[in-house]
């Protein structure tokens, strides 16, 4: 497989996880869930937009895996995860997770992050998600998705 390295240690991480997947590498960028739609040939709804949030308290992250029809209502989040949110920088993202905003894939993590799958994706037989990079994505069952993510289901709107 003839990927970026972000890439590969992703699907590395998928592979151990138990999700078996293949990573597309687009000719344009799939950073947007619209962007990613457009490229995958699916509706905006099927696209996981991967969202990372600090807690305000403890400084943890957090991480939100999103329909990409979906805008997250912080403050319900934040009762959900027990502590106020906020959006971090791009330095804090790459720091906890390894990967620049934009290409943030579901799962494989130096370090484990809480993560919630929102409940809307679960509806679709293929949702699609970044893949390490902001070209490469790959296409999963949200059910498969969400316990190889070890993810909790939530409503997020």
């Amino acid at each position: 497989m003839n990927l970026p390295k972000s890439a590969q240690r992703f699907h590395e991480a998928a592979i151990k996880s138990g999700l078996d997947i293949h990573i597309t590498e687009m000719p344009n960028s799939t950073r947007t869930a619209e962007e990613a739609a457009a490229a995958c040939g699916c509706g905006v709804g099927q696209i996981v937009k991967s969202l990372v949030f600090s807690g305000r308290s403890t400084g943890s992250p957090y991480l939100l895996l999103v329909s990409g029809e979906n805008r997250v209502n912080v403050g319900g989040m934040a009762k959900v995860i027990g502590e106020p949110l906020d959006r971090p920088d791009a330095n804090y993202v790459r720091a906890h997770t390894g990967y620049a905003i934009g290409g943030i894939p579901p799962l494989g993590f130096d370090a484990p992050i809480k993560t919630w799958i929102d409940r809307d994706l679960l509806q679709y037989d293929k949702v699609f998600a970044a893949a390490g990079t902001p070209r490469c994505i790959f296409g999963a069952d949200p059910q498969k998705l969400a316990k190889a993510a070890n993810a909790q289901t939530t409503t997020v709107t």
